[in-house]
């Protein structure tokens, strides 16, 4: 697909999107001072444990790995708070500038599955909550960054954090039970905790998730980049399985999806691309990553 389609794509469809951005546009162009998630979890082995470790081991995820790490942490450092510790001073760099201005000029929201500020540090940004919702700095999942009050998720431009804020140090998810914590209340949101009621009262602006970033997932085409959506990606590929789920039951409510990646000279992972279509998403290959983090955007 031409650079050209891709833009037609965004503007044909941007009265009903939504990105999705994961944490390649940190490290793009071989950002020095962006982190890879092996990395981060590199970092805080060094920090817990006395055995040395230069990589993460074949055969282990990077969540599990993440919940060994608590295991090991005698020392009893907050893992989270390193974290924390360890993205507080990154700076945008002109692509992001580029796309986040592209994406605040036709109003749409962002979902993230990055801790840090880099994207709101763009703009002069607010850190906002939909009125009259509940808050818990484990779950701030009705707190975005903006330059204005939405009244709920979808009606504009808004940063959304999925796996946690550095702002709530206790809301940073990266183990495999802290997406298990994020799965189970999200399941509570969708199902009411009622299986056989699938999805009941979702088409009705009351739901139990109305106002968190939920909505977006649920009643927006979503745009995804960036992001590796590895199996590790526990939670987020579960709410993807819950969406094509929700349109297959309502297909008049059904949205579009799109997932861009850099063209790899051995292909696209056969059972990656085989999940994404088959949960309703075009994979679309671009020549390089310049592509998809400059000239899709200007």
């Amino acid at each position: 697909m031409t650079i050209s389609e891709i833009k037609q794509i965004i503007k044909s469809n941007q009265d009903d999107i939504a990105f999705v951005i994961g944490n390649g546009i940190n490290r793009y162009p071989n950002n020095p001072n962006a982190l890879s998630w092996d990395d981060l979890l590199i970092q805080l082995w060094d920090k817990v444990s006395l055995q040395t470790l230069t990589k993460r081991p074949n055969g282990i995820s990077l969540t599990e790995f993440y919940d060994i790490l608590e295991l090991e942490n005698t020392r009893e450092t907050n893992l989270q708070k390193e974290v924390t510790k360890l993205m507080s001073d990154w700076t945008p760099l002109s692509h992001h500038q580029l796309i986040i201005d592209k994406i605040r000029a036709i109003d749409a929201p962002i979902l993230t599955t990055n801790f840090e500020e880099t994207f709101a540090k763009t703009f002069d940004y607010k850190q906002l909550k939909i009125p009259e919702s509940k808050f818990t700095d484990f779950y701030p999942w009705t707190t975005y960054h903006g330059n204005k009050q939405l009244h709920h998720p979808t009606a504009g431009f808004g940063v959304w954090y999925i796996n946690g804020m550095i702002h709530y140090h206790r809301s940073i998810r990266l183990g495999l039970s802290h997406y298990m914590g994020s799965v189970e209340r999200a399941r509570n949101f969708i199902h009411k905790g009622n299986e056989e009621r699938l999805f009941s009262g979702k088409n009705i602006v009351h739901w139990k998730g109305y106002n968190t970033w939920l909505q977006i997932i649920f009643n927006k085409s979503l745009f995804i980049f960036g992001l590796g959506l590895e199996e590790n990606e526990t939670f987020l590929r579960w709410l993807l399985i819950e969406r094509i789920k929700y349109f297959k039951r309502f297909p008049n409510r059904r949205h579009k999806g799109w997932y861009l990646q850099k063209r790899s000279n051995n292909g696209t992972d056969a059972g990656k691309k085989f999940f994404l279509e088959r949960i309703g998403f075009e994979v679309i290959e671009v020549d390089d990553y310049s592509d998809l983090y400059e000239h899709i955007w200007q």
